[in-house]
């Protein structure tokens, strides 16, 4: 996950900068709000952390130009300034949370994750129908089809094969698709993923030239239609 860190206060930005690195999140910083408003308006961030009080623009104003251009990704706003009107006028210019200064890194990182969450559960459920090649999974119907061949699925069947259709191309290791379809039930046997793996290919490859299920030796499985 990638965070952009504006904030002209130089000794914390490398505290946060630092404790963000060191829980695996890719950190650019910029100490200016013109500049932060450009890498903002990027589109390449998943979080953007805002401190009010900046050279050029304020906090204030870089959310609101954000939210005109239709940027929707998650401002958390950092402040020392506490008061209610604060936090509104912050909120209304655009911001989802608001963090008073001084505040604990593990309440920032606290932040970051849900922040996070919200921005993956809302791209997640703005994509209503997945489609692979010729293979759709309308989500809301919970339907799968294969060209006009109407596939009938178990509800853990779906569920590993959604996983697999929402990254397209991407090899996803039997443990992902454990924590993904599964959590990690203590009852699941070693070689669940293998079993359902061979249930989809029966339902969705048999009777097929093109096969989309696809296994990368000792990595985990795909889904592609090339």
């Amino acid at each position: 996950m990638k965070i952009l860190l504006v904030e002209d206060e130089a000794r914390l930005a490398t505290a946060v900068r630092r404790v963000l690195n060191d829980e695996g999140y890719a950190t650019d910083w910029s100490a200016d709000g013109a500049d932060g408003l450009s890498r903002a308006s990027s589109g390449e961030y998943d979080v953007v952390l805002l401190d009010v009080m900046l050279p050029s623009y304020d906090g204030y104003e870089i959310a609101r130009r954000l939210r005109r251009d239709g940027a929707t990704v998650p401002i958390l706003m950092l402040t020392a300034r506490d008061g209610i009107q604060d936090r509104v006028r912050g909120l209304d210019a655009g911001a989802d949370d608001y963090l008073v200064k001084p505040f604990a890194l593990a309440e920032l990182l606290a932040r970051v994750r849900a922040l996070s969450r919200r921005a993956k559960m809302g791209a997640a459920a703005e994509t209503q129908i997945l489609t692979v090649g010729d293979l759709e999974l309308d989500i809301p119907a919970r339907e799968a089809r294969r060209g006009s061949r109407r596939i009938e699925l178990t509800a853990r069947e779906f569920a590993l094969l959604e996983t697999l259709m929402r990254h397209p191309g991407q090899v996803m290791s039997r443990s992902q698709l454990l924590d993904s379809v599964w959590s990690y039930d203590s009852t699941t046997e070693s070689n669940v993923v293998d079993i359902y793996i061979h249930y989809l290919r029966n339902k969705i490859d048999r009777g097929f030239d093109r096969k989309l299920i696809r296994t990368a030796r000792g990595m985990g499985y795909a889904i592609r239609a090339d």
